[in-house]
């Protein structure tokens, strides 16, 4: 069986999730930081399909655009494609997307680790 090469994964956006919570006073949309927790969990998510639970993933490089605003109470949601896997180290593109359409892009490098027991 073929292991997939791309992951999706959807939040609905909260107050918790909004520039507001990090320290710009009024602006109730999604924070870069929570855009980019979106894509690490989508690439986590395919990752677990490469190795096995002995071994986890800790991110190392990630260049994000973040193209649009997305208000409080709309989902968001991050597809993650996977563009090369040597060894350990996984490569993925993204593109995020909100019901108005595409809200971000880029891409991440994680590296799968040994999990601490």
């Amino acid at each position: 069986m073929e292991k997939p090469t791309e992951y999706t994964l959807s939040r609905t956006v909260t107050r918790g999730m909004t520039a507001a919570v990090i320290g710009r006073r009024g602006e109730n949309i999604l924070s870069t930081p929570m855009l980019i927790d979106l894509v690490e969990a989508a690439a986590i998510g395919l990752m677990r399909q490469y190795f096995d639970e002995s071994m986890t993933s800790v991110g190392a490089e990630i260049r994000c655009r973040h193209l649009a605003a997305t208000p409080v109470g709309m989902q968001v949601r991050a597809v993650v494609r996977l563009r090369s896997l040597e060894g350990r180290k996984a490569w993925f593109d993204f593109e995020t997307f909100d019901e108005n359409g595409k809200c971000g892009e880029g891409e991440h490098l994680r590296f799968a680790v040994p999990q601490e027991p």
